[in-house]
């Protein structure tokens, strides 16, 4: 496969995946690494890694400016690397600090694009492990997508490429991914 150059680091394949919480960036973007033989990392993992506390410690103890503030230094620093690498972003990392022109300057980046009834039907099943949705019911979780998709959508849409993921199986994803990558 040919090497995808970026204009910040020449040498070296910075494959970003961007999207909605539930939209499978993390899972996908594990599936890319492999087929590839290069490493993954998710940001959320490697800001926990590097404070020494969850995402949800974090906003508690420091604020939401702390961490976006910190996501970005995070984001900055891994895209920095001299080294390939498939990288899962947070669902609102690109919409913070200027954080998507570094994206688009620094890496081939992927939005792995779902509807709303998608994402709710995934979500819906993880509410325990996301504490900012599990309070909602099932309309409640539709609308606060909505509006969320809302806020967000010219952000992820800035990516260089947008993959339909409803109806897809993750192989089906991964190869669309890998093809956009061959052109």
């Amino acid at each position: 496969m040919p090497i995808i150059h970026n204009t910040i680091n020449q040498q070296f394949m910075k494959i970003v995946l961007m999207g909605y919480m539930g939209s499978g960036k993390s899972t996908v973007a594990k599936q890319v690494a492999i087929g590839l033989d290069i490493p993954f990392i998710d940001l959320d993992d490697y800001i926990v890694e590097h404070e020494n506390k969850s995402i949800a410690a974090i906003f508690k103890a420091e604020g939401e400016i702390y961490f976006r503030l910190q996501e970005s230094k995070y984001l900055k620093q891994l895209l920095d690397q001299e080294q390939d690498l498939v990288l899962a972003l947070g669902g609102g990392t690109p919409c913070y600090a200027k954080n998507i022109e570094l994206i688009g300057k620094a890496s081939e980046s992927f939005y792995l694009r779902a509807s709303i009834n998608t994402l709710s039907d995934r979500l819906v099943k993880e509410k325990e492990q996301r504490p900012l949705i599990a309070s909602f019911d099932g309309e409640q979780l539709k609308e606060f997508i909505a509006k969320h998709l809302f806020e967000r959508r010219n952000f992820y849409e800035q990516a260089k490429h947008t993959i339909a993921i409803d109806d897809k199986a993750i192989e089906e994803i991964v190869e669309e991914i890998r093809s956009k990558l061959k052109d």
